[in-house]
């Protein structure tokens, strides 16, 4: 057997490493530039039965691609960035103190530290933001490049990972293959269209409250639906919060009882079981569990990477269960064939 693929295999295997050693400070763009270049190969291939030329479908999935990242970092970037002496403007408006009464008992609750506290924790983090900002353009053109790149290319790039795989294993390739797709299909499409809804069900509410900023607060409620459990229940527990600092207790109590039930509530129930069917089978602790250990572990970039890790974890585990499974009964079938030749075999007395 010819052993220069595997060979050559174990090179690029060992060549991939080093660079992911030397490229760290990008690694995160490069990740997630595959993990989205390898989510819209089948939306390529539709374009491309569709009509439109390789270069065509190419250019159209890398626009959405930079489409979808621009509108999920730009409320961020926006807000901190050109609203940033409103935001604070809003934060330091609040009261200094809410007086609290029990039982005919008034007690001062001050705050004017915390809200200094916030107020200096957001300056420094928008000055980061700014400084970072030449940074995050130069990531971004690495982004699209790669994105184009690994999408108009990914024929030739799937026959040659395929190529160094003995033929034997290509099944479990094919396995961690689908998984990998499921899973990425329910951290990105999933998520992003359930923001969507978020978005075009939290705009006309907060129209309807009030509010000056009502596409901003709209845009945040979408992007924290990629935030498993709270999701938009942080916006809404910050806004009613405001209203009480503010003294209008029934208007936080309207903010938190048809904003949690309209924003928080309503896109879980109306868009994620139409489209889960096509998600990761993938419990929701150990989800939980890969997003926030990815987070902690690799920063932004590890709500995408621990969650896939887990999954992948729990396909190689199933496929580790199945292959013993196979060995045991394909022992208990060897096992049951001989005793049945020993039973039918002639003895010295027939």
């Amino acid at each position: 057997m010819d052993r220069r693929p595997y060979v050559l295999g174990g090179v690029l295997a060992a060549i991939a490493t080093v660079a992911a050693v030397i490229l760290f400070e990008v690694l995160g763009t490069v990740f997630l530039a595959i993990s989205v270049a390898y989510l819209l190969v089948p939306l390529r291939q539709w374009l491309r039965r569709r009509g439109l030329s390789r270069l065509a479908a190419t250019v159209a999935v890398t626009g959405i691609a930079v489409g979808g990242v621009v509108a999920l970092f730009g409320p961020l970037v926006y807000l901190l960035i050109i609203r940033f002496t409103e935001v604070t403007a809003l934060i330091r408006g609040l009261p200094e103190s809410i007086p609290l009464g029990v039982g005919g008992f008034t007690y001062e609750l001050v705050v004017a530290d915390a809200i200094s506290l916030v107020t200096r924790e957001l300056t420094a983090f928008a000055r980061a933001v700014a400084a970072a900002l030449p940074v995050l353009l130069v990531k971004l053109t690495l982004f699209v490049l790669l994105v184009f790149s690994l999408v108009h290319n990914q024929s030739d790039i799937r026959t040659a990972t395929i190529a160094v795989v003995p033929p034997n294993y290509r099944d479990i390739v094919e396995a961690l293959h689908t998984r990998a797709h499921k899973t990425l299909f329910a951290l990105y499409v999933l998520q992003v269209t359930t923001a969507l809804g978020t978005f075009l069900i939290a705009l006309p509410v907060f129209v309807l409250f009030g509010y000056e900023e009502p596409i901003i607060l709209a845009t945040t409620a979408g992007v924290l639906q990629f935030i498993p459990i709270a999701g938009p229940s942080l916006l809404i527990a910050v806004l009613a919060g405001g209203h009480l600092l503010a003294g209008d207790l029934i208007g936080g109590l309207l903010v938190a009882v048809i904003g949690g039930t309209l924003i928080a509530w309503l896109p879980d129930l109306l868009i994620r079981p139409r489209i889960a069917s096509r998600t990761a089978d993938l419990d929701g602790s150990l989800y939980f569990i890969g997003f926030v250990g990815g987070l902690l572990s690799l920063g932004a970039i590890g709500i995408i990477i621990g969650p896939l890790v887990v999954a992948l974890l729990v396909e190689s585990a199933g496929l580790v269960s199945q292959e013993f499974e196979t060995e045991i009964e394909t022992l208990t079938t060897e096992e049951s064939t001989e005793s049945g030749q020993s039973m039918t075999e002639p003895t010295d007395d027939d």
